[in-house]
Parts: structure tokens; sequence; C-alpha cells
């Protein structure tokens, strides 16, 4: 039985970061960066699960379920900034928010 190749994943994984990279440099809506950063965690998730596969070991897959809870406790954390903010500014646009300036 033939398995997919390493690099069709590397590639999955590259892809599915740039587009993550992008959204995260393009977009004004916090919401929007936040499921981009989510793209990104994912893909190097995805890059931890074929590394560790192709090379036997566990190592991989256990990195990635501290991945995992780092990215859980981002959404919890960002979701209720983007609230307190939406709250405050009555909106999600990082350009219209200047709360920290002087």
């Amino acid at each position: 039985m033939n398995s997919i190749p390493l690099v069709w994943y590397l590639l999955l994984s590259a892809i599915l970061f740039t587009t993550g990279a992008a959204g995260v440099v393009t977009r004004r809506n916090a919401i929007i960066i936040f499921m981009s950063i989510e793209l990104m965690l994912n893909a190097v998730n995805l890059t931890l699960a074929a590394f560790s596969a192709f090379l036997g070991n566990a190592d991989g897959q256990i990195l990635i379920f501290f991945v995992m809870t780092v990215a859980a406790a981002e959404s919890a954390v960002g979701l209720a900034i983007v609230i307190a903010l939406f709250r405050n500014k009555q909106t999600v646009n990082v350009n219209e928010i200047n709360i920290l300036k002087w």
C-alpha cells in the first residue's frame, strides 16, 4: 500500500501557512486576524504530524497537543479582548482602535 509522500504534506502546510500570513497582513478585522493565526497554527500542526509519521516517533504528535493548548487559550483570550473592544469602541476594525495611544 502506497502512502502519500512527505512533500505533499509539506506543500499543503506551506500553502495554509502562507494563506494565514496573508490574512494577518491584509485584513483589518480582528476576528479575521485571529482566524488567520489559527490557520497558521494548524499548518504548523500538519507539519509536525507529517514529520512525526515520517520519522516514526511520537514526539511531534505530543508537541501538537501543546500547540493546540496555546491555540485554545489564544482563542479564548482573543475573543474576550474583541468583545471588550467592541463594547467600548463599537468596532472590531484594528485601524480604528487606538486606546493604547497617549
